[in-house]
């Protein structure tokens, strides 16, 4: 390719709504262009880029075994109404009616399509397993679209879905996408962790995200790096606490605390370790309405709201995936307004504890964390404005709690025990860039996509669903590899891996003539080159192609062709090497190595 027939256009400044390295720099470097709110143009610089992703990702699902096809992007409503996803999928779900005003859906995944796909399809447990994928546009209307591609409402999916005749087969379909997907980011060449992840929306109960590690990553990856434990902070079990309570030492008390309404603010008047107080915490729990052919026939009873109060210790904080797993918890949580809890406790947030609540009578909930379950001599409100309790203990003061009240609620933190015993836990940042579910049968039983048997019985799919954010991992790659000048792209997803810059080309028929030379002589060897023959000054070249991050520059100038040497200079490196010219394919093709 060259230049002048490629179209590059590049900007000295960002938009200030861009607020992110990645999104800065994808619109300076001519990538993206933003049409509306989280919805951009990919133009021709950052669509290289993205069928580089695409292509690595289609060449190793093939390899996996997986069949690429291609499902809609509007999807009839009827399937999603069979999982009860239409409802309960929530304003991400973006609904629309056709002229006929039927319902549809404009596709943010495509369980229900391809379950409905294989219950017509797939008849016989000869036929299985299959996997099958897509790369498609999909469409999440996201409450506050930010970041550029990073958190964007259109964007681009490979989605895959495997279908197995029992568990142990499963399974088996599972670690085999684990595999591919290592394989996958193995060859985009950035630095990445596999964690344990909880499945959210999706359902099923085995899970991994595959996320890039980068210092603005919206996600907090917990690791061991004495052992193989990884997980994301939504999944990451904290280590029970060892041996039993300490009896009480101090009397409880109440003090004076003027003003001082957080635990750190309370800690640090009475001069106190923050880690001896607790913190008090109320949630609602909205129970989920009765279906609705139960309500038509006026025999369900609209179940009311619960209040939860939630003991953390001071430095800890709540971990709301943990909350939802808690047994009971079936329906919607949120904070309880500060309305709520002044008609409940009679006094305003940031002075609550438990002491002397009766929570039978109001219909309280207890939930009690791990780590203030041992707790002793510990620091609380006093349900009272301005006061706190000191000394607080359990059984003298308050009924000790029961295994039905305590529970792993908190975030963990650097420095915990690793729960498999083998180290301390590490925190960093990420992007999730993959994930990959085992399914079970949440879609197959809904949707009735059964085959038969050995036996001739009928028998419901056992699934898998496996995702990578295509538009997305490029943002993430940029926000791992930039400095001060702009990009800096591994081989595999950069742009063009080599660009060709001559100097003073106009000028000089010899730089121009050997530019070409080599230009031709690269395509001829297969490498991705572009010549820059714009006829741009040194500093303009140099700097256009710094901020659009092609990894190898050549630059060609007429002094050096006189003295028989080129400049090579990796993207990373501070200066140029002086190369001969007779040499200059043989240190490209060590460098250009995969």
């Amino acid at each position: 390719m060259k230049a002048s027939q490629f179209f590059i256009s590049t900007l000295k400044e960002a938009p200030v709504d861009a607020e992110i390295a990645s999104h800065k720099l994808m619109i300076r470097a001519g990538m993206i262009k933003k049409l509306g709110a989280g919805i951009y143009n990919y133009m021709p610089m950052g669509l290289r880029v993205i069928k580089k992703v695409e292509a690595i990702v289609r060449q190793e699902m093939n390899r996996a075994g997986a069949i690429e096809l291609s499902m809609p992007l509007v999807q009839p409503a009827e399937l999603w109404q069979e999982t009860s996803r239409f409802e309960k999928m929530g304003p991400e779900l973006l609904r629309i009616k056709d002229r006929h005003d039927r319902d549809f859906v404009i596709q943010p995944t495509s369980e229900e399509v391809i379950t409905d796909i294989a219950r017509q399809e797939l008849k016989s447990y000869k036929q299985l397993p299959k996997n099958f994928y897509q790369i498609q546009t999909k469409f999440r209307d996201e409450r506050r679209p930010r970041f550029g591609l990073m958190r964007g409402r259109e964007f681009v999916m490979k989605d895959a879905y495997s279908f197995d005749k029992s568990v142990d087969d499963a399974k088996a379909s599972y670690q085999n996408m684990a595999k591919a997907y290592r394989r996958i980011f193995d060859r985009f060449g950035l630095q990445y962790r596999a964690v344990s992840a909880d499945s959210g929306a999706i359902g099923g109960d085995l899970s991994e995200e595959f996320q890039v590690i980068a210092a603005t990553g919206e996600d907090a990856i917990v690791y061991c790096a004495q052992s193989d434990y990884a997980a994301n902070m939504e999944k990451a079990q904290s280590l029970a606490p060892q041996g039993p309570r300490l009896p009480a030492s101090k009397p409880i008390e109440r003090v004076h605390t003027p003003q001082k309404q957080s635990c750190e603010e309370v800690a640090a008047f009475l001069n106190l370790e923050v880690k001896q107080s607790v913190k008090t915490l109320v949630w609602i729990l909205e129970p989920e309405a009765p279906a609705p052919e139960a309500s038509a026939k006026g025999n369900a009873p609209v179940p009311s709201a619960q209040m939860l109060l939630i003991l953390l210790r001071g430095d800890h904080e709540l971990n709301e995936i943990k909350l939802a797993k808690v047994p009971g918890m079936e329906g919607a949580l949120r904070m309880a307004s500060s309305q709520e809890i002044e008609e409940a406790f009679s006094c305003a947030p940031g002075y609550l504890g438990p002491v002397n609540v009766d929570f039978d009578k109001k219909g309280i909930r207890l939930l009690v964390d791990r780590e203030v379950a041992v707790m002793s001599d510990w620091i609380c409100g006093a349900n009272e404005v301005d006061h706190h309790l000191t000394g607080v203990n359990w059984q003298r003061d308050l009924p000790a709690p029961d295994e039905a009240q305590i529970f792993d609620l908190r975030c963990v933190l650097a420095g915990d025990p690793s729960p498999d015993g083998k180290g301390e836990l590490s925190i960093e940042r990420g992007i999730e860039v993959g994930h990959i579910f085992y399914l079970g049968t949440k879609y197959s039983k809904a949707m009735n996509a059964t085959f038969l048997d050995e036996n001739g019985k009928p028998q419901a799919m056992e699934m898998g669903c496996y995702g990578i954010g295509i538009t997305r991992l490029p943002a993430a790659a940029i926000e791992q590899n930039h400095d001060e000048r702009g990009i800096i792209w591994p081989d595999a997803i950069a742009p063009f891996v080599l660009v060709i810059c001559p100097i003073g080309a106009d000028r000089s028929p010899a730089v121009k003539d050997h530019a070409q030379k080599l230009y031709e002589e690269a395509l001829a060897l297969g490498w991705d080159v572009i010549l820059d023959d714009r006829g741009e000054r040194p500093g303009v070249m140099f700097a256009d192609w710094e901020l659009i991050g092609v990894p190898h520059r050549l630059v060609i100038g007429d002094r050096g062709l006189k003295e028989g040497m080129l400049e090579y200079q990796h993207r990373r490196d501070t200066s140029a090497t002086q190369v001969p010219v007779g040499e200059v394919f043989t240190h490209l093709a060590k460098v250009l190595a995969p």
